[in-house]
């Protein structure tokens, strides 16, 4: 039962104030201050009230004024008789549980006030889908408390503006920018003796949506849940030395309508995890500089009273803090390694795997200076503590019902000097399934879409699914993490849903090309190595590496498949970069899947980042680093992270792709994709099998093979972009053009492999084997698309993508820029694409002026969609530079000669497909020429 706070109204009758007095001296309801201090006179009258008969009151009784509980703490009594009946807990705070209540009172000394304490928050229990996942980050917060009257105030300081305090300029700080009071919780109690203050810390927790949880539900959820107070609970409470632990349950209420995990609709609980921690003490970690060449995750701040510097920011980068046993040694065990324990729910088969992931970064970190860095534990069955307890380094078990990630690894980070604190790392255990071929309920299952065509499209090129919006967001839960209120502004996650569709793609390629089957010992090594590779990955980013998109291009095609050399010298220079599965070409030996060591790059940034600096003072260790930085110029540590990737400038620097010879690679995985398709059309289903299987792995492969075509279009118009600064060793300016002869060959693979009439060729018999699963029940709905396979729409999907791609009005604008930015007849200029793309897209008409050649269906959608792109440039409908828009006027002037003479020369011999849309093009592009120009 809520308490009545005192003092809240002075219309409170006298009785129901005696009653209440009563309550409190029982231990049953919970008081609150929100008045001023009460007097002598007031007390007595009080104490007096206690030795009345129940009902009757003394006649002195002010009607009216306010009495403040936190005074009649002065004897003793009050503050007592509160935390009667509670559990006390001792800690870095003193906690008062009440286990018949739930109520849960924080105690604060004079001294705990105004000191910096670290708020993580964690999703302890989901409900497996929509983006709510158990072991999610909530968020995390540096803040203080700080008392304010009569109310303890929970205040987030403004850490990103600092400057000395003994700055004059400190004050103009103070009132030019302001901090965030959350929260202000009455006072309630004083203890008598140590003045300490009571206040109601489960008041905060679970009334006051402090992780911001709830507010975003609706978003989530697709539906109305509100929070329901009786069925929210604390549920754990524990308090050790330097940091206090709490689990609490919420209960939700409400009509979503759309959530299948749920056995009923209505109602749902999730879990939260706080942990509030000492931040370290100051001068026990030294700051280290970030350098952009090195990719760290960084914590800034902006120096105020620094007006000498053009660059105000402050960077540091994240890292743990590793301090060697024997200063003087060249390696040394660490004084304090970095632990990770394997939590109990992985199962046991797979802990090796996960151990060697993490284990393998103690190669990396020996060229530190450090033996023996990180340290393996196994988690017991009987484990008392709670992974998300900020003691303890976890790997996590994350069972969901689809597939958003493969892994995520958050850390919690002293926000004022960037020391990593606490990592937690959740590995999705659909991984293993996905391996396994059971690919149909993991992946494709993101809700229904706004077109039928767009549905389908979105199982194919996942990279393109972005642009459809579903009905129902099934969402990535990094999405949530950055519309909470605590995400680490400087912080990326690590979230990967397409990580998960290139990994069933890698295992039904095993299947159809190497015969192996789902439980055989090729898929085992298969998913062993993947694992590693993942908890690497993972591990990377709670040592504070960001990604680096450039570390897949160590090695050659060929020297990918050798294992002498993969597993000395590793398969790629870092594994912070994103890599499917290595699939040898036909006629190659297959190498190893996944990398199974630390690249080059992931030494060298562990050096800059952890290798003891002789300098003591951080302000003077900037030659060390520099030396260290400066080595960047070796093409094995070249760094390219995501905001390098989302530019899609530099083709190196690209998410999957693999091998320092990309183009070649993708060509050849793209014959990989090819004799799947022959291997699905020459093997039947087994008795009893589902035909959507085969609609599954048909729909994996064409995916499979637009992104090995997406990755070969990054070389048209493409620049390597580096990182280095004035005075490079290697003399490197910031930006090189592509070769022009690598962007042909990019053009020439696009037109042999997507453009080309034989390109996309299917039996009959595969194509009417395509049927979509008929299941209609939770978690697995009959598709709103076609019944049948729409071929045709999806071929024209996966051509016009590339089309697009291609004539871009960024990509025009950057090859328009390279021709001022290369030696003359360096450059693939525009008239070259369009005249290359109208040669292999128009291919019948210009052979129809020789021989008649039909032009089959899906010739005649791609060249449909060829045609708009060049209408649309010449209304002015798309946003391109104005060169290509008298290009494409001047290809549909060439067009509309070359159908004339075709159809002159071969009308006769041509059939109605054909015949028709040739004259309809050529009316159509009449009429575009002729139309008025419309300006954006």
């Amino acid at each position: 039962m809520k308490k009545l706070a005192y003092g809240i109204s002075s219309l409170i009758p006298l009785g129901l104030l005696f009653l209440t007095f009563n309550a409190v001296a029982a231990g049953k309801t919970k008081a609150k201050v929100e008045t001023e201090p009460a007097t002598k006179e007031k007390l007595e009258v009080i104490k007096q009230q206690e030795e009345l008969p129940e009902g009757e009151l003394p006649a002195d009784v002010p009607n009216g004024e306010n009495l403040d509980p936190a005074a009649l703490g002065v004897d003793g009594v009050v503050f007592d008789d509160i935390v009667l009946g509670s559990r006390k807990l001792e800690g870095l705070f003193s906690l008062y549980k009440n286990d018949v209540t739930g109520e849960l009172y924080l105690e604060l000394s004079p001294e705990q006030f105004n000191q910096n304490l670290l708020l993580v928050m964690t999703l302890s229990r989901g409900i497996g889908e929509a983006g709510l996942l158990s072991g999610l980050p909530l968020g995390d917060v540096l803040f203080q408390f700080r008392r304010q009257g009569d109310r303890v105030q929970f205040v987030v300081p403004n850490i990103y503006l600092r400057n000395q305090a003994s700055d004059p300029e400190a004050r103009s700080l103070d009132r030019s920018f302001s901090e965030s009071v959350l929260y202000s919780l009455p006072i309630v109690a004083t203890h008598p003796e140590r003045k300490t203050l009571l206040v109601d810390l489960g008041e905060l927790l679970m009334n006051r949506d402090i992780s911001g949880l709830a507010s975003e539900l609706p978003y989530f959820l697709g539906g109305s849940y509100w929070p329901d107070s009786d069925k929210s609970y604390l549920q754990r409470v524990q308090a050790f030395p330097l940091n206090v632990e709490i689990e609490s349950v919420y209960g939700f209420s409400g009509n979503g309508g759309y959530l299948t995990t749920l056995p009923d609709n209505r109602a749902f609980d999730l879990q939260v995890h706080y942990s509030i921690s000492q931040l370290p003490a100051k001068g026990s970690y030294q700051p280290r500089a970030a350098d952009e060449r090195v990719g760290y995750f960084i914590t800034a701040y902006r120096n105020v009273a620094d007006d000498t510097n053009s660059d105000p920011f402050v960077r540091y980068i994240q890292r743990w803090n590793l301090e060697k046993q024997d200063p003087n040694a060249e390696l040394s065990p660490p004084k304090e390694p970095i632990v990770f324990w394997i939590e109990n729910t992985v199962p046991p088969k797979y802990r090796n795997a996960i151990r060697e992931g993490i284990l393998v970064w103690n190669k990396a970190f020996e060229q530190a200076g450090f033996l023996n860095a990180i340290e393996v534990r196994q988690m017991p069955d009987d484990a008392t503590w709670q992974p998300e307890d900020i003691r303890y380094n976890t790997i996590r078990w994350s069972t969901n019902l689809y597939s958003y990630f493969a892994g995520i690894g958050p850390s919690r980070v002293d926000p004022l000097t960037g020391q990593i604190l606490d990592a937690d790392i959740l590995l999705d255990a659909n991984v293993v399934r996905l391996a396994q071929q059971e690919f149909s309920s993991l992946i494709g299952s993101g809700g229904s879409a706004q077109s039928e065509l767009a549905a389908e499209a979105c199982s194919i090129a996942s990279a393109l699914c972005d642009r459809v919006e579903g009905d129902r967001p099934q969402l990535d839960p990094s999405v949530l993490s950055d519309r909470l209120p605590f995400t680490n502004r400087h912080r990326q996650s690590c979230s990967c849903g397409e990580c998960t569709r290139q990994l069933a793609i890698g295992s039904m390629a095993l299947s159809l090309l190497h015969g192996a089957q789902p439980d055989g010992a090729e898929i085992e090594e298969y998913i062993n190595q993947y694992l590693q590779f993942l908890t690497a990955h993972e591990v990377g980013h709670t040592l504070g590496l960001r990604h680096n998109f450039h570390g897949s291009t160590l090695l050659s095609p060929e020297e990918l498949n050798d294992t002498q050399i993969t597993r000395t010298r590793g398969s790629i220079s870092s594994v912070m970069d994103y890599v499917f599965a290595n699939l040898a070409p036909p006629g190659m030996p297959q190498g190893d899947y996944f990398p199974t060591l630390v690249g080059p790059y992931d030494r060298w940034a562990v050096e800059y980042g952890y290798k003891p600096s002789p300098r003591r003072l951080q302000e003077q260790e900037e030659d060390f680093l520099e030396a260290i930085a400066e080595r960047s110029s070796d093409p094995e540590l070249a760094y390219g992270t995501d905001e390098d990737a989302w530019s899609q400038v530099d083709p190196a620097v690209t998410r999957f792709d693999l091998s320092n010879d990309p183009l070649r690679y993708a060509q050849y995985q793209m014959e990989n994709a090819r004799q799947m398709w022959l291997r699905l059309e020459s093997e039947s289903l087994q008795p009893g099998e589902d035909f959507s299987k085969m609609r599954e792995k048909f729909n994996l492969v064409l995916s499979y093979y637009f992104n090995q075509a997406a990755i070969v279009t990054n070389y048209v118009g493409g620049q390597s972009f580096n990182r280095a600064r004035a005075g490079d060793p290697a003399g490197r300016l910031p930006f090189e053009p592509i070769p022009v002869e690598k962007q042909r060959q990019s053009l020439a693979t696009l037109e042999q492999y997507v453009f080309a009439p034989n390109a996309f060729e299917f039996s009959p018999d595969l194509l009417n084997q395509l049927a979509p699963s008929r299941w209609s029940h939770w978690g697995s709905e009959i598709p709103v698309f076609r019944l049948d396979y729409p071929i045709h729409d999806i071929i024209l999907f996966v051509q016009g993508a590339i089309l697009e791609s291609l004539l871009s009005g960024e990509r025009l604008n950057r090859l328009r820029d390279l021709e001022l930015k290369t030696d003359p007849g360096e450059a693939l200029t525009l008239p070259e694409l369009f005249e290359t793309l109208h040669r292999s897209i128009w291919m019948e008409v210009l052979q129809a002026q020789n021989a008649p050649t039909p032009i089959t269906s899906v010739r005649r959608s791609l060249q449909r969609k060829h045609l708009n792109l060049l209408i649309s440039m010449v209304l002015g409908q798309l946003d391109v530079p104005e060169d290509a828009r008298t290009l494409a006027w001047y290809q549909l002037r060439q067009l509309d000669g070359d159908i004339y003479e075709a159809l002159q020369e071969q009308e006769d011999d041509l059939d109605t497909y054909t015949t028709a849309h040739l004259q309809e093009t050529r009316d159509r592009l009449l009429k575009a020429l002729d139309a008025e120009f419309q300006s954006n």
